[in-house]
């Protein structure tokens, strides 16, 4: 039976960094089988115009950039699996990959399955995704020049985010649940200090207002129960972001204490013949052209690591 040969590498994830790693892989001859994952294409699939990422002067649709760099793999002789990871068995070796339809065996494998923007679960706010609600001010910003958007959050990641904005919008109001902020006090200060930025505290965002795109905001005030709508053409959630990462970590797999696998030497995992590309451990820049060179560097890793050990 196909699926049951060891496959030289398997690549979990389907975002940048598994594709570019897949395409690495494909054409060091490495005939890489691909499992996309629940989310095939990562979470570009749900951003409209991408702008930032080199090659496309006039920019290109999420969806379209993926469909792409999919139909790019598949030229070169990888396997794509429209499959879910239920559980790994890293602690034999082939590696086991257990999905919901069957299990592959690999000498190497990839993972590339990323981290979800956390969300606050409002009635419109998977609905006006992409059309004004982001959970990325780098990959968005530069779409609200001129306008008013706010931030949700107040760590130090609300902070930047709202900082960086003021280099487009308008005005950036920051809204926090409570009085009190987790970010550091040099970032606090410094987004104070910033005259294009306002701060509501002790206020709850009910939902995100707009019909075709993002209109408003109706928050509540957690001490008196007003509810306020705030004009917004924007709305950036700044509340962290969960990585992709519960099954490896039962299989083995070394994880800081936010989720985020430990990687040594660039791409390696704790376990041989394991490696990490894109988000599922970058906490820092979670950029696709970031995660496509992380999944360059796992390619090649792997290719050397093969070398090495057949």
């Amino acid at each position: 039976m196909e699926n049951n040969k060891i496959h030289k590498v398997i690549v979990i994830g389907s975002g940048p960094a598994g594709l570019t790693a897949a395409l690495y892989a494909a054409r060091a001859e490495l005939k890489p089988v691909l499992i996309a994952g629940q989310e095939p294409g990562g979470q570009l699939m749900r951003t409209s115009e991408v702008e930032n990422f080199p090659g496309f002067p006039k920019g290109i649709l999420g969806p379209e950039l993926m469909g792409n760099m999919m139909k790019q793999v598949e030229h070169f002789g990888t396997k794509i699996m429209q499959e879910n990871v239920e559980s790994v068995d890293f602690s034999r070796h082939p590696f086991i990959v257990k999905t919901d339809k069957t299990e592959y065996y690999a000498k190497t494998v990839i993972i590339s399955t990323g981290a979800s923007a956390n969300w606050l679960d409002l009635p419109n706010e998977q609905r006006l995704r992409g059309k004004g609600v982001s959970a990325c001010a780098t990959c968005d910003g530069f779409f609200f020049k001129g306008k008013d958007v706010v931030v949700i959050g107040g760590g130090d990641s609300a902070m930047e985010e709202a900082t960086f904005l003021t280099k487009f919008a308008n005005k950036v109001t920051v809204i926090h649940r409570r009085e009190d902020f987790r970010a550091s006090k040099i970032m606090l200060t410094k987004a104070k200090a910033n005259p294009k930025i306002e701060f509501v505290t002790n206020s709850e965002v009910l939902d995100v207002l707009g019909k075709d795109s993002v209109e408003g905001i109706k928050i509540k005030n957690s001490k008196t129960g007003e509810e306020t709508e705030i004009k917004s053409q924007g709305m950036f959630l700044a509340i962290g972001h969960t990585p992709n990462t519960k099954i490896f970590a039962a299989g083995g797999v070394e994880v800081d204490k936010k989720g985020y696998v430990a990687v040594k030497d660039n791409t390696r995992s704790n376990i041989e013949g394991v490696f990490i590309a894109g988000d599922v451990q970058d906490f820092r820049y979670r950029q696709a052209v970031t995660a496509a060179g992380m999944g360059c560097m796992a390619a090649l890793d792997v290719e050397k690591y093969l070398a090495e050990n057949e």
